[in-house]
């Protein structure tokens, strides 16, 4: 077991302003737990990098990683996850939209035996037709395509064990995806509700082209929770069902042809069977390499979507350059 309890998981892109009052908010509620704070600097034009060091410099149970330009949250997400060492990691946004007074909700909820807590923002601030509408129907899509019920995929204040995000590869905007791909591997997920507050300092980073992003995104999901390891079953059965068919027919015309003494050149059928029968070799072709593709990959070596610049461990800076 690891002798820190808890990481806080915290991507930072121009947040200068809330930074300092969203560090002592975390202080007030993580003062009887052993803790570390992660503070992910994506690549933000502000001085945020000046106002995490100046943290980093008093306190030692703070470390912040700095990317070389702007990856986006589900990158620095990642950088996090791999930097952390609590038994429990618990993500949220910089913004101080997300309640830090819900962390200790969240880790009681998580003592029941749960691997996931995922927060609801049961009321939530945001405006009505720019965020919480796209939202509310990106949550219903991928709700119903992944099978996991959730209401708020898209809240970042979540709680994991860390088994669960270890092992887990981010990349795109899949980070709100790990209830999906942790209920696929046996995880037990419970959503409750937390507080969301209005946002006071700052601008907002998200916009309706993020939803489309999203949406896109869970098809991906989908494909990756049932056939990232047998791609053959998605694109072999479709070829399968071609070639039999086109079999059927040129079995058919063969007889024709034979017995009844047709002329092949007038029937278009002869075509539409060559047709399918070509598809269904090229179908099932393409799921063998598909197939040696997800073996070269999960047997390959591991590159990160993102680039750390530097980074301050323990009150120590250390420069990747």
């Amino acid at each position: 077991m690891s002798q820190i309890e808890t990481s806080i998981v915290i991507p930072i892109k121009d947040e200068e302003a809330n930074i300092p009052l969203l560090y002592d908010e975390l202080k007030e509620v993580l003062r009887d737990r052993s803790h570390e704070i992660i503070l992910i600097n994506d690549g933000s034009t502000d001085r945020t990098g000046d106002v995490l060091a100046d943290l980093a410099s008093k306190d030692n149970t703070i470390r912040i990683i700095n990317f070389a330009k702007n990856y986006g949250q589900t990158a620095a997400m990642a950088a996090g996850f791999s930097a952390s060492r609590g038994d429990v990691v618990i993500c949220m946004d910089g913004d101080r939209q997300n309640d830090p007074h819900d962390i200790n909700k969240l880790l009681e909820k998580m003592d029941e035996g749960y691997d996931i807590i995922s927060g609801w923002r049961k009321d939530r601030k945001d405006h009505l037709f720019t965020r919480k509408l796209p939202s509310k129907v990106a949550n219903m899509l991928i709700a119903r395509i992944t099978g996991v019920k959730l209401r708020d995929y898209g809240c970042s204040l979540k709680a994991y064990k860390r088994f669960i995000i270890k092992n887990m590869d981010l990349y795109g905007e899949m980070h709100r995806f790990i209830p999906a791909h942790a209920m696929s591997i046996g995880a037990k997920i419970v959503e409750v509700p937390v507080n969301h507050r209005p946002r006071t300092l700052g601008q907002t980073k998200y916009n309706l082209t993020r939803t489309i992003r999203v949406i896109l995104d869970t098809l991906t999901v989908k494909f990756l929770m049932q056939f990232s390891t047998r791609p053959m079953h998605m694109i072999g059965f479709p070829g399968l069902i071609c070639l039999a068919l086109g079999s059927i027919i040129a079995a058919y015309l063969t007889y024709w042809k034979i017995f009844q003494g047709g002329a092949l050149t007038e029937r278009p059928l002869l075509l539409l069977g060559v047709l399918l029968i070509v598809v269904g070799i090229q179908f099932m072709t393409m799921g063998l390499i598909a197939e040696m593709l997800v073996r070269i990959y999960h047997g390959g070596t591991r590159k990160e979507p993102y680039l750390i610049k530097d980074e301050i461990i323990d009150g120590k800076f250390i420069s990747h350059v």
